[in-house]
């Protein structure tokens, strides 16, 4: 019986030993993987935000596709332009009414083209820019589209990626836990994302502390 209690006894101390590594360690191990997910991933969606707002400015509208949006990338241009304020006379007033009129306008002159992956992604692989960070060939849920302004239609796009892809591999209950994070240093919600199909915001929903959003 002596035997026995001692048994026990050890498997209780391990079992207790267990228990309070995981209340205690786990949850700080579990935080230093998740921010070193969450930093990878947040710098592919900032790359993808910044190729999503090029090709809005270039070709008038955001893509649902990551094929057309590498393609765009790859061969796409931006207009650089120079803004000047110009007055002239109106030739046609004074002919009719014998009187000078100047006219106030803005000529914007072209100066050139410059190249969207020498200004947005010099040094940086965007052949792969939809696949998810720390995963085997996963992609971004992304869309795009068209939502009603005071009776304008404004394109908008969403990038999304579940937590629960992300953070595979580490304590279930905790990835419960951080689904359901409400805070003004974490990122709130099920889905680490940029964008948005139901209003005009191409922002991350990360503080500040995961990086520049420019």
């Amino acid at each position: 019986m002596k035997v026995v209690f001692q048994v026990v006894l050890w498997i209780a101390i391990v079992v207790l030993g267990y228990l309070n590594y995981k209340a205690i360690y786990g949850p700080v191990e579990f935080n230093k993987k998740k921010e070193k997910r969450y930093a990878q991933v947040i710098n592919k969606l900032d790359k993808i935000r910044q190729a999503q707002l090029a090709h809005k400015e270039v070709i008038g509208k955001f893509t649902s596709s990551f094929d057309s949006l590498v393609r765009f990338v790859d061969t796409a241009e931006f207009t650089i332009t120079q803004r000047r304020d110009t007055v002239f006379l109106d030739e046609e007033y004074l002919k009719t009414y014998g009187v000078d009129k100047m006219i106030e306008t803005v000529v914007v002159d072209t100066l050139g083209y410059e190249k969207v992956k020498d200004r947005l992604f010099k040094n940086y692989n965007y052949s792969n820019l939809g696949s998810i960070p720390g995963t085997m060939d996963q992609i971004f849920d992304m869309k795009s589209g068209y939502i009603e302004v005071n009776n304008n239609k404004v394109a908008v796009f969403e990038v999304k990626v579940n937590k629960s892809i992300v953070l595979k591999g580490l304590d279930p209950e905790l990835i419960i836990q951080e689904k359901q994070t409400v805070s003004v240093d974490g990122v709130n919600g099920a889905y680490i994302k940029v964008g948005s199909m139901t209003e005009v915001n191409t922002s991350g929903n990360w503080p500040i502390n995961y990086g520049k959003q420019e």
